[in-house]
């Protein structure tokens, strides 16, 4: 007789980025479609899916209210970043007679301290539960990074042309760079702008999720679009030379899109994010490349200072061939979602 599928809640509050929200919603797909899961993604504000995904995506997972939510016996439940599952739900959690797994989906780090913490259980203070730490990462001690099975496939049957007339991009320029730009509002654009605009070669920049009107200045179009389904996302970031992402899941879609990008880290007090910006660089760029034109132009970009645009320009080819091989490497490790099947199938006990 074939199992009984897998139910599981996942718990997510949408911020002021709806960089949360996205990682969910991918990893809520993945669970549902490639692993036949019962998935409920209980969220405080769904709005947000609107936008995030196509029709036909809402019939794989439920969609339940994040306040008020009622324990209905899921074997596996995900409290996203932190996001405090309501004490209510978490007696009926104790209360299940076969025990349970509850995880704390991490946000994404470079640092080392991941490798010894990913894993690592909690026990609660009060309740019979035990939470386990679930870190998404970049090598085979993490827990991987979200990619669909089909992610691939649909990267090499991208229709460029199909993808420029559905979304009114004009015709392209001769040698004219694409650029998708999504940043948080303290990135130094102007000064990118500018730069753009003085550029030898012309150049296209495409902004997502932006309303204002399309302008052009010199050797630069700027094209606002709004936001993008995240398939639509996904076909951007091919379409583009160069992507510049913010937070963790325009970053991670960045890095399998096998083009250069930059990315601008969401801001910590103390400055705590231009750590993690360095863990990243450290691993990312070749050995004994840490001042590198890349490293530089990044740094710059994260703390409002002048990027080096002629400078950063003249080394997009091989920054794309090392995207091309960053990827790869990547994709040696599985990724997080059968990393995550695989680690709580190994702790449930069915009943």
């Amino acid at each position: 007789m074939r199992p009984r599928p897998i139910r599981c809640d996942i718990f997510c509050t949408v911020i002021d980025n709806f960089g949360d929200v996205g990682v969910c919603w991918r990893l809520a797909q993945q669970l549902a479609t490639e692993f036949a899961w019962q998935v409920r993604l209980l969220i405080d504000d769904a709005s947000a899916l609107e936008w995030l995904a196509t029709p036909s995506q809402h019939a794989a997972v439920r969609i339940s209210d994040f306040h008020g939510a009622e324990y209905e016996n899921a074997e596996v439940v995900i409290e996203a970043f932190a996001c405090e599952i309501p004490p209510a739900f978490q007696a009926a959690m104790a209360a299940r007679k076969v025990p349970l797994v509850w995880l704390n989906l991490e946000y994404l780090s470079a640092e080392n301290w991941v490798a010894t913490s990913h894993g690592l259980a909690s026990k609660h203070p009060h309740l019979p539960l035990t939470k386990y730490f679930f870190f998404p990462g970049f090598d085979a001690a993490s827990g991987g990074l979200i990619r669909e099975r089909d992610y691939d496939t649909r990267r090499l049957d991208f229709d460029a042309t199909a993808f420029r007339q559905r979304h009114g991009l004009p015709v392209a320029r001769q040698k004219e760079t694409v650029i998708s730009l999504f940043s948080y509002p303290n990135a130094p654009r102007d000064a990118l702008y500018a730069a753009w605009a003085a550029s030898a070669t012309p150049i296209l920049a495409v902004l997502p999720g932006n309303t204002d009107a399309p302008w052009q200045r010199d050797n630069l179009r700027v094209l606002p679009l709004p936001f993008l389904s995240q398939h639509e996302y996904d076909e951007l970031l091919w379409l583009c030379d160069l992507n510049f992402v913010r937070g963790e899941d325009s970053f991670v879609r960045a890095q399998w899109a096998e083009r250069a990008m930059v990315w601008q880290i969401y801001p910590q007090e103390n400055d705590t994010h231009l750590v993690k910006l360095k863990s990243f660089l450290t691993r990312y760029l070749p050995v004994g490349a840490g001042d590198t034109l890349y490293a530089l132009f990044m740094q710059a970009w994260n703390t409002q200072g002048t990027p080096d645009w002629p400078a950063f320009a003249s080394q997009l080819p091989q920054l794309n061939t090392h995207a091309k091989h960053w990827a790869d490497a990547l994709r040696q490790h599985p990724d997080l979602a059968t990393n995550l099947v695989d680690f709580c199938l190994t702790r449930l006990k069915i009943d």
